[in-house]
């Protein structure tokens, strides 16, 4: 079975400049934390660290980027995932974040950019 590839343009195209700001702005900053690769699929993007996906851009909305982080565990303290999920049958907690400004990529979710790209078990 040939496996298809999908286009980075296929998610961008049409969107707004908000839009296209923060998700500029969100693999910038990620970047920044280490080599990251940005990979379209078929219904979302994730990112990549070079061993495993550390998080997924599953929407770009009007005025607004979504993404999940799975982390091992919950990460409960904080003030930027707007919802928290364990996935049903395993050790794994998807962490919802919204981002609706530039500076929503603050030094709280930089923080858990360093937390994904550096865990392991994933």
């Amino acid at each position: 079975m040939a496996s298809e590839e999908y286009q980075l343009s296929g998610f961008t195209n049409g969107k707004s400049e908000t839009t296209l700001a923060l998700f500029n702005r969100f693999t910038e900053e990620f970047a920044k934390v280490g080599v990251i690769e940005v990979v379209p699929l078929k219904s979302m993007i994730a990112i990549d660290n070079g061993q495993k996906r550390i998080a997924w851009i599953t929407q770009l909305g009007k005025n607004f980027v979504h993404v999940i982080f799975p982390f091992r565990k919950e990460y409960a303290d904080n003030l930027c995932f707007q919802k928290i999920a364990q996935v049903p049958g395993q050790q794994q907690f998807n962490h919802h974040l919204r981002l609706f400004n530039i500076d929503d990529v603050n030094e709280e979710v930089k923080a858990f950019m360093q937390l994904a790209y550096r865990q392991e078990n994933f």
